[in-house]
This record gives C-alpha cells, structure tokens and sequence, in this order.
C-alpha cells in the first residue's frame, strides 16, 4: 500500500487545518452564547447546531452551492488566490464546519460555569471585558475548550459525507482516510487495506482522547 502515508498526512493536515481556523469561531460563539443576552439568541444557537443535525450530503451541497467554483463565496475567494473546490482547503472548511457545532456545546458550558460574582468583583476593580475574558474566562473554561477542540478534532478526522460531496474524492488532493476506507471497500480485494486505514483511523483518535485527558487534567490541577 503505497499511499497510505500519504492519505495519513493529508488528515492530519486537513483536520488540523479546519480546526485551527474554527477555534477562534467557536470560542467567541461559546462565549457569545453563553454570557450575551440579545435577540434571535435561540435562533443563532440553533444554526450553530445545524450542522450537527443536517444530513452530511446536504451540508456538503451548501458549502459547493457557496463556496465552489462558481458559488459567490467561492468566486470572491478564488479572485484572491484561495480556492475550496475540489481542493484539500475545501476539505479543511468541510472538516471545520462540521466540527464545529462540537467544539462550541463544551466551550459554551464552560464558559457560563465562571462564577458570574467573580465578573462583578473584578468589573469594580475596573477591568474591562477584554481583561476579564483574557485573565479569568478563558483560563477558567480551559478544560472546556480543550475538550472541545479534541471533540472537533476526532470529528474532523472522520468527515466523510460533506467532503465528499464537495470536494470528491480526489487521490492525492481530498482522499483522506475516511474517504480512502470508502475507496477501498468498493475493490474486491481491498479488505486487507481497509483494515489497515482504520487501523489508523483509530490510532489518530485514541492518541488524540489520550492528549486530551493529560492536558485537562494539568488543566484542572493548575487551577486548584
């Protein structure tokens, strides 16, 4: 199997990719949730969780109708030199979107878990939102985002049904391992490759629960 470092790579790349750029989007949408009361609040949660409740194919035809080669998105982004269709970057987008209804539940939980006194008592030593989200938040909802990145991240390896609608399955370009175990099972003899992929697949995942748990617990040991 000569490939298969390759597609291994090519995972890693995309997921990480597509959470890197999602981090910043779930963290201010958990905290937007969590600590702002404003109109339509119910609303935006509900498109946040959408892509958690959609089906996938329907997901991946939104990103193509959007941000393909001749969707609006798409067009404006390709005029400066950034394409998504049928391009491992739209892969990183597909993998970022559908991962992120599960980065910003935990965020959000832990976010609205900071004592609401502790606000007030440094709002009246004069700190602004900023110092209170820097210097107590975020330190204080840390297990919360870490467990939150880990839960996107272990989504984002396994996308299958957006990413493929989107960007196909092109060897090489958007073939990660989900779509590579897909390629597989359709050959006649592909079973010893499939197991091999998922193999991988699950080593990803478990190495990935594992660095979670350490970092929450130093996490949580720091803050006692």
């Amino acid at each position: 199997m000569t490939d298969f470092w390759p597609v291994v790579f090519l995972t890693l790349k995309v997921a990480l990719t597509g959470i890197t750029f999602a981090l910043p989007v779930a963290v201010g949408l958990a905290y937007l949730l969590a600590r702002k009361k404003f109109p339509g609040k119910a609303l935006v949660s509900g498109i946040v969780m959408m892509p958690l409740v959609l089906p996938p194919v329907v997901t991946g035809l939104v990103l193509l109708d959007l941000f393909g080669p001749k969707g609006p998105l798409g067009q404006a982004f390709s005029a400066i030199g950034l394409d998504f269709g049928f391009r491992w970057t739209g892969a990183a987008l597909a993998a970022g979107l559908v991962a992120l209804p599960l980065m910003v539940r935990p965020m959000r939980l832990a976010f609205e878990a900071v004592d609401i006194d502790w606000h007030e008592a440094m709002k009246m030593d004069g700190t602004t939102w900023r110092q209170r989200f820097f210097y107590l938040d975020l330190p204080m909802a840390g297990p919360g985002i870490v467990a939150g990145v880990v839960l996107g991240f272990a989504k984002a390896l396994g996308e299958f049904g957006a990413t493929i609608t989107f960007v196909a399955n092109i060897p090489g370009e958007t073939r990660t391992l989900s779509l590579a175990i897909f390629t597989a099972l359709q050959s006649s003899d592909g079973m010893r490759e499939v197991y091999i992929l998922a193999g991988a697949s699950i080593t990803l995942s478990l190495l990935a629960a594992f660095s979670s748990e350490a970092i929450i617990e130093r996490l949580y040991k720091r803050m006692r």
